[in-house]
């Protein structure tokens, strides 16, 4: 969908800005209620791909919960990586905790599709910068002792097991970095800042960015840079805010579209999903 062509009055900006820390805020509280899944997400039609949720940098999965709901109610089955807490620690390593834990359950038939958000979406290409170099990697292996390929695992990104992710949704990523990341000490932030090595290295690997879907809104106060990506499926919707975007009925309908995108593109020789 796209924005009006007008441009909002700095009140507006402002009072959108407000209303987005305030939602974030109680979505933060909303973690007291508990942190487990809804019995419910473990459920829905085999035929479309598992929904895993990757939330954003100080996030634990459940600030997304409301857009788990959505999409088990459009009947994917939706699952979460444990361990992660509030996503503070490197993409690198973050990715790495992804594929092992999903390498502990077998892959689903209709593979996996990764809906993350802002650095989670770093996270999804991570990860499938990572499944691609282990399958380039086992097929090297194969070739030069003449069998099979090995399966791998998920303590070497080169030797990781390839775990199903079809592709990645990313809502509100700062693919190249925003650089509202340098006013910040911690280094967990500082790592989104556009000349990190880490945003730098990911936005010059550009060959799984086809396997990526970037939803973005009109207004996204946390990344000014957008999250427009060269080379993947661009969506922007009717929604504002960095964080409300994640309750908008227009999210939810443009990442099932993404998620069905995804699960209609080829795959590659010797997925396991083929």
């Amino acid at each position: 969908m796209s924005a009006s062509s007008g441009r909002p009055s700095v009140f507006t900006l402002v009072k959108w800005t407000l209303l987005d820390e305030l939602y974030a805020g109680w979505r933060q509280l909303a973690m007291i209620r508990g942190n487990r899944r809804s019995r419910a997400w473990r459920r829905g039609d085999d035929e479309l791909p598992q929904v895993v949720l990757l939330p954003g940098v100080y996030e634990h999965w459940t600030f997304m919960r409301p857009l788990g709901n959505a999409l088990n109610r459009a009947g994917h089955r939706v699952r979460v990586v444990r361990g992660l807490s509030t996503n503070r620690i490197p993409v690198s390593e973050t990715a790495a905790r992804a594929i092992a834990a999903l390498a502990a359950e077998p892959t689903p038939t209709a593979g996996r599709v990764i809906v993350a958000h802002s650095k989670g979406g770093l996270v999804g290409k991570h990860v499938l910068i990572d499944q691609d170099a282990a399958a380039v990697a086992r097929s090297e292996r194969a070739d030069a002792a003449g069998g099979p390929p090995d399966v791998g695992t998920a303590d070497d990104p080169t030797s990781a097991p390839d775990v199903g992710v079809l592709g990645v949704v990313a809502i509100c990523t700062p693919f190249a970095g925003s650089r509202y990341a340098r006013m910040f000490v911690n280094r967990t932030m500082r790592d989104l800042r556009p000349t990190d090595e880490t945003i730098v290295r990911l936005g010059g690997s550009a060959t799984v960015n086809g396997r990526i879907v970037s939803v973005f809104g009109v207004f996204d106060p946390h990344v000014p840079e957008g999250s427009v990506l060269d080379g993947a499926t661009n969506v922007q919707v009717a929604a504002v805010g960095h964080f409300r975007i994640l309750k908008a009925p227009e999210t939810a309908t443009a990442v099932v579209d993404g998620i069905a995108l995804l699960a209609a593109l080829p795959r590659p020789p010797g997925s396991p999903v083929e």
